[in-house]
């Protein structure tokens, strides 16, 4: 193993894993918001990369153009989803937080059911595309231009993210929510607004990575699974409730993802990833950047 490949596995293993923050940004950010974990958030992952291919398919919209439009229809499907089936499971008078799980995991169980009946079972894939399969070569790395491309989409969609959070009214809005859903109500902010926009933020977060993912991954109604799982050990590493966390987690699960497929076959690279979660959970178990 030569230097020119430990850094070559760990440029690409840094890319990746700006994608996985961007993935896990908008599931931190609902978690945080509201306590609830949104089990469907993979299965937006995929609506958002089908999307992506349809728009190509029938309107021949290249991926890179295709984002933002994904990324607000996204926003729409987000705030959608809150008020038609979030909003009552939080009414529930009993056993509230497993209505919530149980309510999530149903909307994902659907949604991949009816991919599946819709689209088929079949694998897609965008094959031409402005930038795929170009490379860019950096002091001898190689590095993919659609997954760097993905990693400064992820950056600028990060910044944005805190910009809103930390400068806007509605941002700070979002931030008393987060901190005393009760209490907000008393100075006349409705929670609920707030509340779809955070969920409309989540999706349109997860809709660019839809979009910029489409461009090298195959699509298919079970392709949101294994990404899901990533980011939820990537909000956990992390630390619930932390934007921050979940950005930093997946950075650093890229890393790790990357690392462990240099000493161990590629086949068994997430057995890092679980194992730097567990060692953060024993030693920290509210995650490396979590308050709760």
């Amino acid at each position: 193993m030569t230097t020119a490949t430990i850094i070559q596995s760990l440029a690409s293993g840094l890319l990746m894993g700006l994608l996985y923050g961007l993935v896990a940004v908008g599931l931190a950010l609902i978690f945080g918001l509201m306590d609830v974990t949104n089990f469907a958030h993979g299965e937006f992952l995929m609506l958002a990369m089908y999307i992506t291919f349809f728009l190509f398919a029938f309107f021949a919209i290249d991926p890179l153009l295709a984002a933002p439009l994904v990324g607000a229809a996204m926003f729409v499907f987000g705030a959608v989803v809150y008020l038609l089936v979030v909003r009552f499971a939080m009414r529930a008078k009993a056993n509230i937080g497993m209505v919530q799980i149980f309510t999530t995991f149903g909307l994902a169980i659907l949604m991949r059911g009816l991919a599946q009946y819709f689209f088929t079972p079949d694998y897609r894939s965008i094959n031409v595309s402005w930038l795929g399969g170009k490379t860019l070569q950096i002091g001898g790395v190689f590095l993919p231009v659609p997954q760097l491309v993905g990693a400064l989409v992820s950056l600028a969609a990060f910044g944005a993210l805190y910009f809103f959070i930390k400068k806007t009214d509605f941002g700070r809005a979002l931030e008393a929510t987060r901190e005393d859903a009760g209490a907000v109500a008393l100075v006349g902010i409705d929670k609920n607004k707030v509340f779809a926009l955070g969920w409309g933020l989540g999706g349109a977060l997860v809709g660019l990575a839809g979009a910029v993912m489409a461009m090298f991954f195959y699509i298919y109604p079970d392709v949101g699974a294994s990404f899901a799982l990533i980011a939820y050990v990537t909000v956990a590493l992390g630390g619930f409730g932390s934007v921050f966390g979940a950005f930093a987690g997946g950075i650093i699960v890229g890393l790790v993802e990357a690392t462990t497929a240099m000493i161990l076959p590629p086949s068994l690279k997430s057995i890092g990833i679980y194992a730097v979660y567990l060692l953060v959970v024993f030693i920290r178990p509210r995650g490396l950047f979590g308050s709760i």
